[in-house]
């Protein structure tokens, strides 16, 4: 019998056997496995690997932000106590951070400058203080040129990307005349600003060479990916290369390709013949890491006098470096979230000398239903109509565009269950009516919608002699949960507890997964785990001499047949096993998206303009809910992301060189606890039989889908001003304010 089992998603999985699994750990609301670890600290983040003859870097940015480097002079810096060198090797120094899935590094060579403070150069010394001082030391020299930093000058510019997985640019029927011929429209245009993902552990990497070749220790979300960037940045084969990322202190996107310090530290390294440790400061994250871009967004909206959608257009404006392909799909959602026949949906990017922007937590939705969803508000209040009410009529029975069907989507079980549990029939109906002295109170309501992906991976389990089960894989934990998921899955198939299931993850030298980006981590990842455990299962049978459908496992023991045999009586010396999921015909046959609906309530002062979020629910459906606490934890966080989007986050760029102004925790404003009231979050129970053979979607990023909208919308009804220009900060709201 073959070790190893390999499933292409061609059809619905309409049977999964975590349904015949008797272990009891599928879907409940388990502490995590790693949690202990964490909080006790011995849980090693990349910069918490200890080696002997250790010695720090610190990375040196450009000082001006469009030109061409001249000389680094490292004259001064040399001359500094504890100082080892000056790494600047313009052939392999990263011009920006990779994206999420590559296989080739970014665009290189440190000579051409592109945006301010683009790292150039490494300090090593033996102290970081010593390679502290030596980078503030090093004087680069230069022939700046003028540079692009306006983004509202160069709209006109704009280039249309080349079509990907997303596709940049949708048209059908004819949407001006159908606006023209509307009972009912909206145009308008909505601006979000930069933000960056504001992680607690910032960009870090220890590297260390030996015999074999380089060991990276990264906090990097997409092992398999990075692993052969940094392999084709330094000219190695990716066999020379081992990527180790066991913790990560949270990404949401930034961590998704190699930036440029594990570049740097690997050429330091090499050329020292001594580990070299790299972190970034929380100053370097924000100016050389990524960042999502801003944009610009026009929604055309046309219904009839019912409420019924006949145009929908959302055309986007986002920024980037030059020759860059990521541009952010505003529109995403909009391609299937809602009827109309006439569509018309564009992305453009407009080139800027401001660094990289790429994918941050549900790019995308995250900025795209900050602007359709306040306009499905506004399209309401000139209705008339319940804005529940026309989301639930505008809902399609098939795609729209694609004329497919959907997969499992309860989208309108989210917005019933939601204004139920809410009280959305006690709302405040009348913009600005509703108030308690000097607090004016409102309501708001938005979808929320994330597509579902399935991404190819990998994954071995191992059943040892003592009756542990061993699972590896090279996908990361970046906070979410992995660890404890995946120990769930494989524990459920093969009827073990907890505490005998041992999940090693965030190790090239394991089998290579999709990594933890997209929301496709959980049923990706733990796809393949299934496989692999399903086949310890038949290898279990074959050893009882039983039919695998008739094998109960519990508590390490093997049921069938009327017999009960430990498990450890039908190992011998170990048995493992190796499972493969791969995307097939039903990415292309169903429409795949995880659905929610926000319900909030703001708090205004109507003298100051401070707005409070004071209560919120949420209900959200995503197949199969695997661990009840972490997906609702992931939710949290997704909420939370959402306020911050709408009141509070925003890169602010020097218009004179592109540099961001407020590029730290005490200038960019993420939200606090006292922000943030008691979430209310609701799982609906749901099966998805197309999105893989757990039935399960991703739930990571739907949290944050709509989550801002919803609070624009309150913001609104709360006190009659509309604000189309996020994040919605009192000066934007103190002239509109009713009199005290």
């Amino acid at each position: 019998m073959s070790n190893s089992a390999t499933l292409k998603m061609d059809a619905a999985a309409e049977h999964s056997l975590l349904d015949d699994g008797v272990q009891g750990l599928i879907g409940q609301p388990l502490d995590r496995v790693d949690g202990p670890k964490k909080v006790a600290g011995k849980a090693p983040y990349s910069a918490e690997y200890a080696f002997d003859n250790l010695a720090y870097g610190v990375l040196v940015g450009a000082p001006f932000a469009r030109g061409r480097i001249t000389a680094i002079d490292d004259t001064a810096a040399m001359s500094l106590p504890g100082v080892l060198a000056i790494v600047s090797d313009p052939d392999k120094f990263l011009r920006n951070s990779g994206q999420g899935g590559q296989n080739e590094a970014p665009v290189q060579n440190a000579h051409e400058v592109f945006y301010m403070h683009q790292p150039v150069a490494l300090a090593v010394a033996e102290t970081f203080e010593q390679a502290r001082a030596a980078a503030a030391a090093v004087v680069v020299r230069g022939e700046p040129i003028d540079g692009e930093y306006d983004f509202e000058a160069r709209l006109d510019t704009a280039d249309t990307p080349d079509d990907g997985v997303i596709p940049p640019a949708t048209s059908q029927g004819d949407i001006d005349q159908a606006m023209v011929d509307a009972a009912v429209t909206v145009d308008g245009i909505w601006t979000t600003p930069g933000q960056n993902s504001a992680a607690m552990e910032p960009h870090v990497s220890t590297a260390i060479w030996d015999d074999d070749g380089l060991t990276l220790y990264g906090a990097y979300q997409m092992v398999a990916s990075d692993r052969m960037q940094l392999a084709d940045a330094l000219g190695l084969d990716p066999e020379q290369v081992r990527i180790v990322s066991a913790y990560v202190g949270g990404g949401f996107g930034s961590k998704l390709g190699i930036s440029s310090e594990a570049v740097a530290s690997a050429i330091a390294a090499k050329q020292l013949g001594r580990p070299v440790k790299t972190v970034m400061t929380r100053q370097q994250v924000f100016d050389a890491t990524i960042r999502r871009s801003n944009t610009r967004q026009r929604i055309r909206l046309g219904a009839d006098e019912n409420g019924v959608l006949h145009a929908i257009g959302h055309e986007s404006l986002s920024s980037n470096l030059p020759d860059e392909d990521f541009f952010e799909p505003a529109g995403i959602a909009t391609h299937f979230l809602y009827r109309g026949e006439h569509r018309r949906i564009t992305h453009g990017i407009v080139r800027m000398n401001r660094m990289l922007s790429g994918s941050m937590r549900a790019p995308g939705e995250a900025v795209g239903l900050l602007a359709l969803e306040c306009a499905m508000d506004e399209l309401a209040e000139k209705l008339g109509l319940d804005p529940v009410e026309l989301r639930k009529r505008n809902i399609p029975d098939i795609d729209p565009e694609k004329q497919i069907p959907y997969s499992a989507r309860k989208q309108v079980e989210c917005l019933e269950e939601g204004a139920k549990r809410f009280g959305w029939d006690r709302r405040n109906r009348t913009p600005g009516a509703m108030r308690e002295g000097e607090w004016l109170i409102g309501h708001g309501v938005a979808a929320a919608a994330r597509t579902n992906q399935l991404m190819q991976s990998e994954a071995v389990a191992r059943l040892t002699p003592e009756g542990r089960l061993v699972v590896e894989t090279d996908m990361t934990d970046i906070g979410t949960g992995t660890y404890t998921v995946l120990m769930q899955i494989a524990g459920e198939m093969l009827g073990l507890p907890a505490d005998r299931v041992d999940v090693h993850l965030g190790d090239s030298r394991f089998p290579p997964a999709a990594g933890s980006g997209g929301s496709w981590g959980a049923g990706s990842s733990g796809s393949s785990v299934y496989l692999a455990c399903r086949k310890l299962r038949e290898q279990l049978a074959e050893k009882l001499d039983c039919d695998p459908a008739k094998l109960t496992l519990k508590d390490g023991e093997a049921i069938a047949d009327n017999r009960r045999v430990a498990i450890t009586d039908l190992i011998g010396d170990g048995l493992e096993a190796h499972g493969r999921i791969e995307p097939g015909k039903t990415s292309e046959s169903h429409t795949q998206s995880g659905y929610g609906a926000h319900f909030c309530e703001v708090r205004v002062n109507a003298v100051t303009g401070e707005v409070r979020v004071a209560r919120w629910t949420a209900v959200y459906a995503a197949g199969r809910i695997l661990n009840e606490k972490t997906a609702r934890s992931q939710c949290y966080g997704g909420i939370i992301f959402g306020i911050g989007a709408a009141l509070t986050e925003a890169l602010v760029h020097d218009p004179r060189d592109g540099r961001i102004v407020n590029h730290d925790l005490a200038e960019y404003h993420v939200p606090v606890h006292a922000d943030i009231p008691q979430l209310d979050v609701v799982l609906l129970p749901e099966r998805d039989p197309y999105a893989n053979p757990l039935q399960a979607k991703g739930i990571g990023e739907l949290g944050i889908a709509g989550a801002g909208a919803a609070v624009a919308n309150a913001v609104y009804n709360a006190t009659g001003v509309r604000v189309r220009d996020y994040p919605l900060t009192l000066d934007k709201l103190l002239s509109g304010l009713p009199p005290v």
